[in-house]
């Protein structure tokens, strides 16, 4: 519950101090590159390093691929159809399409499932949803940044993504103990993601600025609280007839808010950067309301 109290305060906070223009108009730009390249890299060195690999938890670190495979293919169906801008559809392809499953979706795990459910949350969030960001969110944020990119400038830009450098050289080091200090570093680095990253989208968040945007966030917010999850659920149950605490677990966690580091990604992007943080402000918001629906839902998995 406390981390949910972290989440929402800092997230009021940083729309506070949007409004009183104590901050620089682009504070956001310099919040948004210390998470990226100091506070995410220092959470996935400290999460990855503790992580015990079974092939029982394919199905689980599968979910964000296929989660965000799907919502790319609904988006880009839609957003053509709705003729949605590509800044839009790309915008919402990377926070429609990857769930929070690390800020909110570790203590809402943690509060319906217990705390041994906290592993499979682990390792969906940074084997599935940052490894995802780091390759295929990369490649759809330069993409749709462009309008096209030669193979050499979208391979440039990921393999330089500190998260994904990060997740390289920690899986490179798993076998070989941190010392205290370190580990002391990496966890203080990596507690600054969650409140940061809040504040930066309260920074941006303007509760006034639905004109214009009302027709495509009720889209990202309707796939990624409702469709998406139900997709996922209806593949995972029916089609590979995948059962268990574990699978509840991770079609718990495709039904989470929009994912901030998609947000920031795409912010940072420039696509559509109001209609991003509306996304993830009220998604978020929204998403507790929805999560123990789908936590009843699922039970009987």
């Amino acid at each position: 519950m406390s981390n949910i109290i972290l989440l929402v305060a800092c997230l009021l906070s940083g729309m506070a101090i949007g409004r009183m223009k104590r901050f620089p108009p682009d504070a956001h730009l310099s919040f948004n590159a210390f998470i990226l390249h100091i506070s995410l890299p220092g959470r996935i060195l400290l999460q990855i390093h503790h992580l015990h690999l079974r092939p029982d938890v394919l199905y689980s670190i599968g979910m964000p691929w296929m989660l965000f495979v799907t919502g790319c293919g609904f988006f880009w169906s839609l957003g053509h159809a709705m003729r949605f801008s590509t800044a839009t559809t790309g915008g919402l392809m990377l926070v429609g399409g990857l769930a929070n499953t690390s800020f909110v979706g570790l203590p809402m795990i943690e509060a319906f499932y217990g705390r041994s459910g906290i592993a499979t949350g682990i390792l969906i969030d940074q084997l599935g949803t940052y490894l995802v960001l780091s390759t295929l969110g990369i490649i759809v944020a330069v993409l749709c940044s462009h309008g096209s990119a030669r193979a050499t400038m979208v391979l440039r830009r990921i393999v330089s993504f500190p998260p994904l450098i990060a997740l390289v050289l920690s899986l490179a080091v798993m076998q070989f103990d941190y010392p205290v200090w370190l580990t002391d570093v990496l966890r203080s680095l990596g507690g600054t993601l969650a409140p940061l990253a809040l504040v930066s989208v309260g920074l941006q968040l303007r509760l006034d600025k639905f004109r214009g945007n009302v027709s495509a966030l009720a889209t990202g917010l309707t796939f990624k609280l409702l469709i998406g999850p139900a997709l996922v659920t209806v593949l995972y149950v029916w089609w590979l007839h995948a059962r268990g605490q574990a699978i509840q677990i991770t079609l718990f966690e495709s039904a989470m808010g929009p994912q901030i580091g998609g947000a920031i990604v795409a912010i940072q992007h420039d696509l559509n950067p109001t209609l991003i943080t509306l996304m993830v402000g009220i998604g978020i918001t929204l998403s507790f309301v929805t999560l123990p629906a789908w936590w009843y839902l699922l039970q009987p998995i």
